[in-house]
């Protein structure tokens, strides 16, 4: 009795509202809003142009905030309209649910729980993706989604797709850009940028094929969310990953954050000689124009230091270049015959490199694998030698 008390005592001392976004779920619309009852009487409805009961069902809920779009305009602007209602309501917080039946409103006192604990940060419901009936398509959008969120901010979740989570109203953006199911991808990653802390809550999930309908249309709003990340992945590798790399080094000092976070990061040996070796590697291989990206791809990938990497990869500074490819050509001359045998002099143009095409992407290939492979073990064995000197001292 003591701990139902408690958790109603903090459902009524947290300024938080629920958003409940809908469009054609007749079927399930009327049970989500009365779970949701037993927790909050905030509650906003944003009709998005329902052509079913919708609008017949909501008028049993005249009671409650109801904002009707006069034609479906994407579950984005839904909730962005939804947020604005609740900001103009005084609310805090937003805890957002879909209408689907998918989720259980018995998850609510979990987020306020949480938000004590850490108070204006953004959650976000962790599903359990493995359970039955939850679609394929499903499991790897999630997948998918996670991957680039983790990429364009740092921050690794479990589920960044799920439609319940608990926003922090007067911190997210004030403004956005997308208006379909790919917001629920901007707005994550844009909070994350502004610094606000952005996490997982585990939740309980329920996928009734009876029941449910989903409105997500897989290679339209696919296509959406692919060109958002492709925006987002640009964004963050042209100016927020700069941006925080200085703002890091200036609180910390220049010369202190070169020093500790730099040469003398937690990583172990092995990984800093690999992050040189990454860095080698994609400085001379022949992917010239995509080196930045993919050398933040791997280095993400692998969890080797990007700063490290990115050093080692001027290799293919500017001056060097001659010499890359003349080294590269080289190399690919022991591998290719050409018809015509590309004379590696002084009057050597760049007509005759794109007529060895093949000789040279082999060539640079082989020339950055075995570079990378030396760069790699020499520095592991001056780095293991300076540890060890170090801990003599």
């Amino acid at each position: 009795m003591q701990s139902t008390l408690s958790q109603q005592e903090l459902l009524n001392s947290t300024n938080f509202c629920v958003i409940v976004p809908t469009y054609n779920n007749q079927k399930t619309l009327k049970k989500v809003l009365d779970s949701i009852l037993d927790f909050t009487q905030n509650i906003i409805i944003v009709n998005d142009g329902s052509t079913d009961e919708t609008s017949e069902i909501l008028k049993q809920y005249s009671q409650f905030t109801q904002i009707h779009h006069p034609k479906n305009i994407g579950k984005g602007r839904a909730l962005r309209n939804g947020f604005r209602k609740a900001i103009e309501m005084h609310f805090e917080y937003a805890i957002t649910i879909d209408s689907d039946g998918q989720h259980f409103a018995s998850d609510i006192p979990n987020f306020i729980a949480e938000i004590q604990k850490e108070p204006n940060s953004l959650l976000i419901g962790s599903r359990n993706m493995t359970q039955e009936n939850v679609p394929k398509k499903s499991s790897f959008g999630n997948k998918f989604s996670n991957f680039w969120f983790q990429f364009e901010t740092g921050i690794k979740l479990e589920d960044t797709q799920s439609g319940f989570r608990l926003y922090p109203l007067k911190l997210i953006p004030k403004q956005f850009y997308t208006n379909k199911f790919e917001f629920e991808i901007e707005v994550i990653v844009r909070s994350a940028w502004k610094g606000i802390v952005v996490k997982n809550i585990p939740i309980q999930i329920l996928y009734d094929p009876a029941e449910r309908v989903s409105h997500f249309r897989p290679f339209k709003d696919f296509t959406r969310i692919s060109i958002l990340n492709t925006v987002l992945v640009l964004n963050a590798l042209l100016y927020i990953k700069p941006r925080d790399f200085f703002r890091r080094a200036k609180k910390k000092g220049f010369k202190k954050f070169f020093l500790e976070d730099i040469l003398e990061s937690g990583d172990s040996n092995f990984k800093k000689s690999a992050a040189i070796a990454l860095g080698v590697f994609i400085g001379i291989s022949p992917f010239w124009g995509f080196q930045t990206v993919l050398l933040l791809f791997f280095a993400t990938i692998f969890k080797l230091n990007k700063v490290i990497a990115y050093m080692a990869s001027n290799v293919s500074f500017p001056p060097f270049i001659p010499f890359v490819i003349y080294g590269s050509l080289k190399m690919g001359s022991f591998f290719v015959t050409a018809d015509a045998p590309l004379i590696l002099d002084s009057t050597i143009t760049l007509d005759d490199i794109q007529k060895n095409a093949t000789q040279y992407i082999v060539g640079s290939l082989t020339l950055a694998s075995v570079l990378a492979l030396t760069s790699g073990l020499l520095s592991y064995i001056l780095l293991a030698a300076f540890s060890s000197k170090k801990k003599q001292q």
